[in-house]
Parts: C-alpha cells; sequence; structure tokens
C-alpha cells in the first residue's frame, strides 16, 4: 500500500504532519486530511476548498517590515546632505518616522508613506 502524507487538523489549524498508509490513518486519534507536499504545522486549513495557508508568525512580519524600513532608509540616505534636494525638509522627516515606526501602534502593518517619488 502507498504512503501517503497526512495532516491532523485541530480548530482550522495543521498540527501534525506525518507519512503513512492509508489502512493506519483510522488508528490515529483527531481530524485527519491527506496532505500536500505545501502544508506547513501552523497553516490554516480551508475544510471547504482542502488547502492550507501560511500564517506568518508575528516576528517574521516584523523583521519583513524592519528589511523594508533599512532599505528605504539605505536608497533615501543620499538626501541628506543635499540641503536642497526639493522637498529636503519633508524626506528628513520621513526618514525619521521610519525610524520611529517600530515603536509605534502601526507597526508592522502600516508603512510610514514616502513624500514623493525619487
Amino acid at each position: 500500500m502507498a504512503i501517503k502524507l497526512y495532516a491532523k487538523i485541530v480548530n482550522g489549524k495543521i498540527v501534525g504532519l506525518q507519512n503513512m498508509e492509508e489502512s493506519l490513518i483510522g488508528g490515529f486519534k483527531g481530524h485527519w486530511v491527506e496532505g500536500q507536499e505545501e502544508f506547513g504545522i501552523g497553516d490554516l486549513y480551508d475544510e471547504t476548498n482542502g488547502y492550507s495557508v501560511y500564517i506568518k508568525t508575528t516576528e517574521e512580519l516584523e523583521a519583513e517590515a524592519i528589511q523594508w524600513r533599512d532599505l528605504e532608509l539605505q536608497a533615501t540616505d543620499f538626501i541628506v546632505p543635499l540641503t536642497d534636494f526639493p522637498n529636503h525638509t519633508a524626506w528628513i522627516t520621513y526618514r525619521q518616522t521610519l525610524r520611529d515606526w517600530t515603536t509605534t501602534e502601526d507597526f508592522p502593518n502600516i508603512k510610514p508613506t514616502a513624500p514623493a517619488e525619487l
């Protein structure tokens, strides 16, 4: 008999993954469904459509936000010494807003907005 991947579902989340023969699945307590290679522990499982969706952790979201912020600061570094740069004061304020962003209620969900396109 062929071995397949099975996912254990608790409250709509994948809490376990196991490769086993179909005939053995009945010996395990809980709600199990046939899995797919892309399933991961912690993913949400949609009972209606039979797919899982990875949900990023807070730490992952914050790390991505900080990486984006750092790239924004790096991309605007050249503006700092150019006091005649158009809208210079707004850009300097934007850069400070980027630095302060991690301590606000908006972090990491609402990114600061640049004053204008470069």
